[in-house]
């Protein structure tokens, strides 16, 4: 046994009495515990914040990003995006037509669509207007949830897009896809169709268990790293066409105002983006010494190739460690080590895609766009650390 064994157990407390039949030593917490439910809960002690808002029909509620690990979001903390609250649909009764630039218009049940050869994959979904809030009106007291929170990662499992329009018999001419929801706004969408012929899918499941109904139960329409509101929810109708149908949703929304004073139009692809996650307000760090400062990259575009950190407000970048699994289109993990010596420390992530392409700074945004921009704000921002070791909101400088 080494020294310092030998000194750990030497400190432990010594159990009075005999060791032996009938008189073992008695460990804390020999209660009888509570028995199986039938559907499991987190501890009390270790609870995340939750959604929040709650109760909104028209609007969003946020993903806690502070209060995860990894990158698998639970479903029931996955954000939500509603515009015309959750409907309540049957899946016996539910279908889903595909028509217009086919040879065979079919009307699929839940129950025909399960019967095809089912794919998996983990993927982001995000929002296209996730981080307004900061972008509008930052706020020292923001939180992850606060500042990015319409990101989550999940494991999305359905029939792949293209399957349905082999058996449908999509014709060559047909280059756009309406997407339907079946809820009271009628929410839909166009759609390129060679993303409808690539690696879309029509899902039914999220991480192992079928779609809650604020995800779009009993179908949802799920396009890997297109802005959210293409994913559409309770998908009733798929119908294919020559042009974009311009949309009420696409047109007067999820456009995106440039300096010229034109929008740019079907910008689908959710561009490469980071959030530091820890350290983040409301912690505060406890003194001096080594901490991991960790968080989540992303980009529609395919695989993160690398994050950098900096503690000092971007004077200076460090490459951070990527925790595997690094997959396409998909939350990935970053982290590294940092000493804090107890002075005030500025924290920025920086992501880059397999493309090449780098976040950019507020700066690079607004001279690209514009002052307008109001969807796909994917530029630096991190932390302000106080020598105290309280966190706050800030953008990169």
């Amino acid at each position: 046994m080494s020294a310092m064994g030998g000194a750990v157990l030497a400190s432990l407390p010594v159990q009075s009495g005999a060791q032996g039949a009938g008189n073992a030593p008695r460990a804390v917490g020999r209660a009888e515990g509570a028995g199986t439910t039938a559907v499991g809960t987190r501890s009390r002690h270790a609870s995340p914040a939750g959604r929040a808002p709650v109760g909104v029909r028209t609007g969003s509620s946020l993903t806690p990003l502070q209060d995860l690990t990894g990158t698998i979001t639970p479903a029931d903390l996955h954000f939500e995006r509603h515009h015309s609250g959750v409907p309540e649909l049957d899946p016996a009764r539910h279908t889903l037509l595909v028509h217009g630039l086919v040879e065979r218009p079919l009307m699929f049940t839940v129950a025909d669509l399960r019967r095809f050869p089912q794919v998996s994959r983990i993927h982001f979904l995000e929002c296209s207007g996730n981080g307004r809030g900061a972008w509008r009106a930052p706020n020292a007291e923001m939180t992850p949830q606060r500042v990015d929170g319409m990101t989550s990662n999940s494991e999305w499992t359905g029939v792949a897009l293209s399957t349905l329009l082999r058996e449908a018999g999509a014709r060559d001419e047909a280059r756009w896809i309406l997407a339907e929801g079946g809820d009271a706004a009628l929410f839909a969408r166009s759609i390129p169709i060679e993303k409808a012929r690539g690696d879309a899918m029509v899902a039914w499941a999220q991480n192992g268990e079928p779609l809650r109904p604020e995800q779009g139960f009993p179908l949802r329409l799920f396009l890997p790293g297109y802005e959210g509101s293409a994913n559409v929810k309770w998908l009733r109708r798929l119908e294919l066409g020559t042009e974009p149908w311009m949309t009420r949703d696409e047109t007067s929304k999820y456009t995106d105002p440039l300096k010229d004073g034109t929008a740019r139009q079907f910008s689908l692809d959710m561009d490469a983006k980071s959030i530091i996650t820890s350290p983040a307000h409301p912690s505060r760090l406890p003194g001096p010494g080594w901490f991991p400062v960790t968080g989540l990259a992303w980009s529609g575009r395919g695989r993160i190739a690398r994050v950098d950190v900096s503690t000092d407000d971007g004077a200076t970048w460090r490459e951070a460690h990527l925790q595997d699994p690094v997959l396409p289109r998909a939350h990935t993990r970053f982290q590294l080590m940092w000493r804090w010596t107890g002075g005030a420390a500025r924290l920025l992530s920086r992501a880059t895609d397999e493309t090449g392409y780098v976040q950019p700074t507020r700066r690079q945004l607004v001279e690209a766009r514009g002052p307008a921009t109001d969807y796909h704000l994917n530029c630096i921002r991190g932390w302000r650390v106080e020598s105290d070791g309280s966190v706050y909101f800030h953008w990169e400088t």
